[in-house]
């Protein structure tokens, strides 16, 4: 248990919420989920699904309507087909990647991952007792994966290669001749490829482009995805992998073995959201590449940031280092004086020291009271 790490984004709002009680004004900058409601069509589904009885269990793997309605939506839009026995729905986006690693992975199994990158990738690959092997996401490559770094990274116990695109913290985004880059370097070695793409909706530039499209990697790839970013369901924990029929099997058996089964009235929700309107969707992620815009804007205005301009998801992740602060005691600095609640780069990892991760996912207003206020903050300390 002690190799288990955390998500630092909880405890720091613990910590904000705790100074808001005691009567302080917290701009929350810090947990990753949209600040928007669930839109209305979604909730009207899952309200009318209670009524007519969706609260009994239902299959390991998922509603068969669902799956088959996740099936139809990832094939369209990542150009592969996927049936409805390639889908396992699970309650959250984690479950995929701690039932991905503890299907894979045995004790001294290597598994390369991104760095600074989402820290439960890291925690669970430490608590199967793994090697976790990072690869360095790097500011000057806009943080997209350096597929030749990566490559000299690759032995004979890597077992598993994460991959996160969108990019959380960075808003990173691996182009095509990226992806089939990696698949070219990992070639026919046995390897699989676990691919995050819950921000894959998320994205203001360019398209996205999935590794399980690449010839001989469907079968090989974990895609990750889920309803949390995409239509503002963060609290109603559903996630889903798409995977090899064979896999889907152990996976549901995880699934059987942990939480039964996800709650019924949520995944009749989950198919109105896939088969709905998505104007609300499109609405969001316009909303948010302006919030990005205004913020990155700001924060390059304020002595001793820098931030270049992510290209996906709703994070922005400034340069600190000519501030001369680490980050960590900087992202608490704002928090208690200045009243901003940022996250410290190293909560993404050793590679993330020198950068703060700001979530863009609060209102216009909000974020430019948090700018003014990062701006006093640098003129008191700078």
């Amino acid at each position: 248990m002690s190799r288990l790490g955390t998500e630092t984004a909880f405890e720091v709002l613990v910590r904000a919420r705790a100074l808001e009680r005691q009567g302080r004004h917290i701009i929350h900058l810090e947990i990753g989920e949209p600040d928007q409601d669930t839109p209305a069509n979604i909730v009207e589904a899952a309200v009318d699904a209670l009524h007519q009885g969706a609260t009994h269990y239902g299959p390991s793997a998922g509603l068969p309507d669902l799956r088959e309605a996740i099936a139809e939506d990832v094939s369209k839009s990542r150009g592969i087909k996927v049936s409805a026995d390639e889908v396992v729905v699970v309650p959250g986006g984690k479950p995929i990647i701690f039932f991905t690693m503890l299907a894979l992975i045995e004790e001294g199994d290597e598994v390369i991952y991104p760095n600074p990158g989402f820290p439960i990738y890291e925690s669970m690959i430490n608590f199967l007792g793994g090697k976790a092997v990072p690869v360095h996401l790097r500011e000057d490559r806009d943080f997209r994966l350096d597929v030749d770094e990566m490559v000299g990274d690759i032995t004979d116990r890597t077992k598993l290669i994460i991959i996160n695109s969108p990019q959380n913290p960075t808003g990173g985004v691996m182009t095509k001749e990226d992806v089939q880059g990696l698949a070219a370097a990992i070639g026919d070695r046995d390897i699989m490829v676990m691919s995050d793409e819950i921000y894959h909706r998320l994205l203001f530039e360019g398209e996205h482009y999935s590794i399980a499209a690449v010839d001989g990697f469907k079968d090989r790839t974990i895609i990750l995805d889920g309803f949390s970013k995409t239509y503002a369901m963060t609290g109603w924990r559903m996630g889903y992998g798409i995977m090899r029929p064979d896999f889907a099997t152990h996976m549901a058996r995880l699934m059987t073995n942990s939480n039964s089964c996800t709650a019924t009235f949520t995944q009749v929700a989950g198919i109105e959201a896939l088969r709905g309107d998505q104007g609300e969707v499109e609405k969001m992620r316009q909303e948010f590449e302006h919030r990005r815009n205004v913020f990155v804007n700001g924060i390059n205005k304020v002595r001793g940031f820098s931030c270049r301009l992510p290209k996906g998801a709703f994070y922005a992740f400034p340069n600190i280092t000519q501030t001369g602060w680490p980050s960590k005691k900087l992202a608490d600095s704002l928090l208690e004086e200045a009243g901003v609640a940022a996250l410290s780069g190293t909560a993404f990892g050793a590679f993330g020291e020198g950068y703060l991760r700001f979530s863009v996912a609060n209102s216009i207003e909000n974020i430019q009271i948090a700018l003014e206020r990062i701006d006093q903050w640098a003129k008191k300390h700078l």
